[in-house]
């Protein structure tokens, strides 16, 4: 595969991939444990990674990249806010020159306490994880938590004035796939956008082919009417909106409207492993970079070198894709 253009400063943006993208979004996992175990997640048998960044190590990781043309970081996980010091990665994060946008992926168990507190940190965007509204549903798809602290949470997350607030719902047939017009209703009711996911092949399920969805909404009786002018993947990652009566709704088609052309992202484990591709195996491992005392010049080095690696898109739809991948805790989302 072609390496990608390499400037003569390597921390001098663009940041480019083989395809000549250029990558402006860090998805950063803080932790790739859970107090959840999601069937589609988060197997069993993950026992989560060994030897987690600091927030110093966080932050320099960051401060590079945003040298290098990084403009919007996402803390995902696991489920970030089970690190007892996630405000102050996030406050970290948020201040370092060049970042301009911080958004945290949740399942919501911690906002009733850390709504407001990750808002006054500088996060500004929450993506709330929410399959089912229905404890029965939720317990066959999670053996382990909370599911009254979810919907509090969401209510706290509404009340502290973030910019954004949206709503991922995973859909799979025949466990969640019916509640699709509920959820719609529940999330415009708090001022959210809800996004409907199709499965990936991480873990079990079946997905739910967004058009399927679009029709099963509009059934309802739901005016749904397409953004005419969508944002370009680019710049508004991989979600296509419909306009509905009460605001959006977001449909992410990873296996029938693959997005990878537009692809913008670049993905760091939590410990500190960067993954060029959610599809693919090729890293570079900036954590041993670091402790060994590596310069931001060499840093860059080996982030150009691992994005041109990055292959022009995912192979989800192949035959036997999944057994080839690592559980969707072990990338970071």
């Amino acid at each position: 595969m072609t390496p990608a253009p390499q400037t003569r400063d390597p921390l001098t943006p663009p940041l480019l991939d083989a395809q000549g993208r250029t990558m402006t979004y860090l998805r950063l996992s803080v932790t790739d444990r859970c107090n959840f175990r999601c069937t589609y997640c988060s197997p069993a048998s993950w026992g989560g990674k060994k030897d987690l960044l600091e927030p110093g190590e966080f932050e320099r990781i960051v401060s590079v990249f945003a040298r290098m043309g990084i403009r919007r970081v996402r803390l995902t996980g696991g489920e970030p806010l089970i690190r007892p010091d996630i405000l102050e990665v996030a406050g970290r994060i948020a201040a370092v020159s060049g970042v301009e946008r911080v958004a945290i992926t949740t399942n919501a168990s911690h906002l009733e306490r850390l709504a407001l507190p990750l808002r006054e940190a500088g996060v500004s965007q929450l993506n709330i994880s929410l399959d089912t509204l229905s404890e029965a549903t939720f317990r066959s798809i999670s053996k382990q938590g909370d599911f009254a602290s979810i919907l509090k949470g969401i209510d706290a997350a509404a009340g502290a004035g973030y910019a954004s607030l949206k709503l991922n719902v995973v859909v799979m047939r025949g466990v969640n796939d019916a509640e699709v017009p509920a959820l719609v209703s529940y999330a415009h009711a708090r001022g959210m956008t809800p996004r409907f996911i199709e499965l990936m092949p991480f873990g079990q399920g079946t997905p739910v082919p967004t058009a399927e969805l679009v029709e099963r909404l509009q059934a309802t009786g739901l005016e749904l009417a397409a953004e005419e002018e969508q944002q370009s993947a680019a710049t508004a990652g991989p979600a296509r909106y419909w306009r509905a009566p009460r605001g959006l709704v977001g449909f992410i088609s990873p296996l029938t409207q693959n997005f990878c052309g537009g692809c913008n992202r670049v993905r760091v484990a939590s410990n500190g492993d960067l993954r060029s591709c959610l599809g693919g195996r090729a890293q570079a491992p900036l954590h041993a970079l670091i402790r060994g005392g590596a310069t931001d010049t060499e840093l860059a080095l080996a982030i150009r070198g691992a994005l041109g690696e990055k292959p022009e898109g995912h192979r989800f739809t192949e035959p036997g894709a999944g057994a080839s991948l690592l559980s969707m805790m072990g990338i970071g989302g």
